[in-house]
């Protein structure tokens, strides 16, 4: 475990490290692309992040191939050489999007030649685990079809939920803590070495998201981009398949002593890929949506729009950061309970605990729709939002209440309006009064006023002028 947390380390440090320099370099190169309207965020913000997380993974397999235990890894198999290969691919083409912007389908062409390249190095599917049957062989066509399949999947679903600050990086850390704790058990737990990939895949995936999101949360400096959610995507599909169809069930049964058992302990992946799926079930469901939705207005799948999960978390009326947080709860609430489920014997203890978290989580859900409003006594003591808001006087009310006695009373309407805005006129009159001549200020006081000049029963020197 301690080689696990120093290689974590190492790329969540290194990670973080680079994010400013590519900040600046995304300035200086352009790659601030304006505000569209499906944007939640009001400012340019640079993008590129992803340069960062790619320094990140090969600063922590680096450190990997020196330490003795994590060594093995590399010279087992091929899953290290075919992960940079795919990831390097994927992260090319996603900085190309990033600043000159790139069509949907050529987009996922790169994808399929990603991974296409890491089947062709070995990552694939091999053998499907069916409950009742046991593992069930696939043909080479079958596996490189299942492989590719799901890492375009992974990208895409990862790419999508890539709109709110520190959404996309959260959600996959989730996804690989989970997936960490899992293979961590088959490997260590079970004395299963085919699972050591899934392992240090895992752990490598915490540490680029930790490094980054310390930049990308809420108000982000920098966005990942396709570079990044792109790679994300792929690593996190590397490590289901690295995993999927390698563990064999014999293995298992041999260490609990019961089929029973074996098939409660292999819950998460008996199932094709259910793992993996869980994990990141939330961006696999706004992305299935999205697709219908597009589909079935007549537009094509690939066309953005401002209708995913997390924009209409905005449109209930959750703040930016509760939304990310409601987010983050769910995926961990499907993550860590798929595993739970796996790890426990006592799974109704697991589905009860789940249906509490799940009704709490539908009452933080659900609280902009009831927004109480607290008493007077108490509003110093709760946020803002649960204040009344005071009644306050608009300026033509005194207006209007003038004007009305103005009419019913007659002179005394006049009077107390000319009182009104005695003051106010006074200090503006009285200067420009000053300078007029006498004979000026004699005609002017000689002006009817008020209600005598409307009936025409003026006073004063001016009478016989208005009169005629």
């Amino acid at each position: 475990m301690r080689e696990y947390l120093l290689v974590l380390f190492c790329t969540a440090a290194v990670t973080y490290l680079l994010t400013g320099p590519v900040r600046k370099f995304a300035i200086a190169a352009g790659a601030m692309p304006p505000v569209r309207a499906r944007d939640v965020h009001r400012e340019p913000t640079p993008r590129l992040g992803g340069i960062a997380m790619f320094g990140g993974l090969c600063a922590g397999i680096l450190v990997a191939s020196q330490l003795d235990n994590l060594s093995k890894v590399f010279s087992q198999g091929t899953d290290i050489r075919a992960l940079l290969s795919g990831a390097g691919i994927m992260w090319l083409l996603g900085v190309l999007d990033d600043k000159w912007g790139v069509d949907a389908l050529v987009k996922l062409g790169g994808q399929m030649i990603a991974a296409g390249v890491m089947v062709w190095q070995g990552v694939t599917v091999i053998t499907l685990p069916v409950p009742g049957f046991g593992p069930v062989a696939v043909s080479p066509t079958q596996g490189m079809v299942i492989s590719v399949v799901l890492v375009v999947v992974m990208v895409n679903a990862v790419n999508f939920i890539d709109g709110l600050d520190g959404l996309a990086g959260g959600m996959v850390c989730i996804a690989a803590i989970a997936f960490f704790l899992y293979s961590y058990r088959l490997w260590y737990g079970y004395t299963i070495s085919d699972a050591a990939p899934a392992v240090l895949f895992s752990v490598l995936l915490i540490g680029m998201c930790l490094g980054f999101l310390a930049h990308n949360m809420h108000p982000a400096r920098i966005f990942m981009g396709d570079s990044g959610s792109m790679m994300l995507g792929l690593m996190l599909a590397v490590a289901a398949i690295s995993i999927t169809g390698r563990v064999d069930p014999d293995l298992i049964t041999s260490e609990l002593g019961s089929q029973t058992a074996t098939v409660h302990a292999l819950v998460p992946i008996y199932i094709p890929l259910l793992l993996p799926l869980t994990v990141i079930a939330l961006p696999l469901a706004d992305l299935l949506l999205a697709v219908v939705r597009r589909t079935w207005a007549g537009q094509s799948p690939f066309a953005a729009d401002k209708r995913h999960l997390h924009h209409r978390l905005l449109q209930v009326g959750h703040s930016h950061s509760r939304a990310v947080l409601i987010m983050y709860f769910w995926a961990a609430l499907i993550a860590f309970g798929t595993v739970a489920f796996s790890v426990t014997n006592t799974g109704r203890t697991v589905v009860l605990t789940l249906a509490g978290l799940c009704l709490v989580g539908l009452v933080v859900l659900l609280t902009p729709r009831f927004r109480p409003r607290a008493p007077r006594a108490v509003q110093a003591f709760v946020p803002p939002r649960y204040r009344r808001r005071p009644v306050r006087r608009t300026a033509a009310a005194p207006v209007a209440e003038s004007t009305a006695s103005t009419g019913s009373n007659g002179s005394n309407g006049t009077a107390e309006g000319t009182e009104l805005t005695a003051e106010s006129a006074g200090r503006t009159s009285s200067e420009p009064m000053a300078e007029l001549s006498a004979e000026d200020k004699r005609l002017l006081g000689g002006v009817p006023k008020g209600s005598s000049a409307a009936t025409g029963r003026g006073h004063g020197n001016g009478r016989g002028r208005w009169e005629r």
